[in-house]
């Protein structure tokens, strides 16, 4: 091989090595704050459950044909307000009972039909133009389709008020009835990113990502963003968008929402599809605008943000380390490099290390031991869905086909 080929291919790879190293320190990091405990959580509860006034908030529910399953999630919710009317469903450009249901149950109800700017952004932006005109304290977000836990509503309500900054409770995904190798992987995932990662980020005082559901705004952070848009992943894109405007999300991880990952094959790769793709897009866009604001702010939980970003889906990131360790070991082997070899080598044990401390923690009810020999079979299961991004990548909201 050309000398300056070779040079190359070992500056390469050793910076794509350096970088890999230094992002998977920053999520081990992440997993061992998790991990250690901690009094911040309580002092944090402790400053929310000594307010003597309660919050005012408003539970919207953006809702597209959700007339399967949304009455379940609605009487699960009303609990949890003092009145119905707490509660406005946006029925979006829905053709089946999801706002006669809603109705039923003496909730507010607002009904809006347009085809030409379809998704749920486009729905939460159109309840929030109602709600302007008696605006509460605090607006919380769940999907139609979600369980939350007793007591979750209020907590998530009070903190934001208290704190001034989104709320996101733990979000998590139940297994189907009769779960796959596949699925469990994927809700240990899910775990991992949503509460792992998110619960040692916010322990450190820096801004998490947002899960879509069981999200608590104070009113005035709403008014710096624009909602409206048909983004396949508006959670992610909303949360960094309200971190780069000055209110940072952080997790409250005493209040758990939970929706439930589909059965059918075809409505979890769509799903995962989505997911996938829309975190891979808001990567490679708010990256850029997120270091440029680190400069502009001077804001040290905009670069972490950046960097958390940065950390593609799971799946892909170890397949990711696998290349980069293939790759690497040939170098060492046939040109005798090795250095490059030796930083991938760290940043794997890093890697490897996060995963199983956060599966030994948090991860073995949805995963038992036997099946984490599963792991690598999700993996592969995931390649067509990166493949895709390269060659046709997904650009408009799909709503999930749901369990019958």
């Amino acid at each position: 091989m050309h000398p300056l080929i070779l040079k190359l291919l070992e500056i390469g790879l050793g910076l794509s090595t350096v970088a890999f190293c230094i992002l998977s320190g920053l999520l081990g990091l992440e997993v061992l704050i998790a991990l250690i405990p901690m009094s911040t959580d309580d002092e944090k509860h402790k400053l929310t459950s000594t307010m003597t006034t309660e919050s005012s908030f408003i539970v919207m529910i953006p809702a597209h044909n959700e007339a399967s399953g949304i009455e379940e999630t609605l009487k699960s919710l009303l609990p949890e307000v003092k009145s119905p009317e707490q509660i406005c469903v946006i029925a979006d450009n829905c053709n089946d009972e999801t706002a006669t249901l809603a109705r039923q149950l003496g909730l507010q109800v607002l009904e809006r039909s347009d085809t030409s700017k379809f998704g749920k952004g486009y729905a939460l932006d159109f309840g929030l133009q109602y709600l302007a005109q008696n605006p509460p304290e605090v607006v919380v977000i769940v999907d139609a389709d979600c369980q939350v836990s007793p007591g979750t509503l209020s907590t998530i309500a009070q903190e934001a008020a208290v704190l001034n900054r989104p709320v996101q409770a733990e979000y998590r995904m139940a297994l189907p009835t009769h779960p796959a190798a596949r699925d469990r992987v994927s809700a240990f995932a899910l775990i991992f990113k949503n509460c792992v990662r998110a619960k040692g980020l916010s322990r450190l005082g820096f801004p998490i990502l947002l899960g879509g559901t069981g999200m608590a705004f104070p009113w005035e952070s709403l008014q710096t963003v624009n909602l409206a848009s048909s983004h396949i992943v508006e959670d992610m894109k909303l949360g960094i968008d309200l971190a780069i405007a000055g209110y940072s999300p952080t997790l409250a991880p005493e209040a758990q929402v939970t929706s439930q990952l589909p059965s059918n094959d075809s409505a979890a790769t769509s799903q995962r599809t989505r997911w996938e793709h829309g975190h891979l897009q808001v990567l490679t866009t708010y990256v850029p605008q997120l270091i440029k604001a680190v400069f502009k702010q001077r804001r040290l939980g905009l670069l972490v943000m950046a960097l958390d970003l940065a950390i593609p889906p799971l799946a892909l990131w170890v397949l990711t380390g696998f290349a980069l360790t293939l790759l690497t070991g040939g170098l060492a082997l046939l040109a005798n490099i090795a250095w490059p070899f030796a930083i991938q080598g760290v940043a794997d044990v890093l890697l490897v290390l996060a995963i199983l401390s956060a599966w030994m923690k948090w991860g073995r009810a949805e995963l038992p031991l036997a099946q984490l020999l599963a792991i690598p079979l999700y993996v592969l299961w995931k390649i067509p869905i990166y493949l895709k991004f390269l060659i046709k990548p997904e650009q408009s909201w799909i709503r999930t086909e749901r369990d019958k």
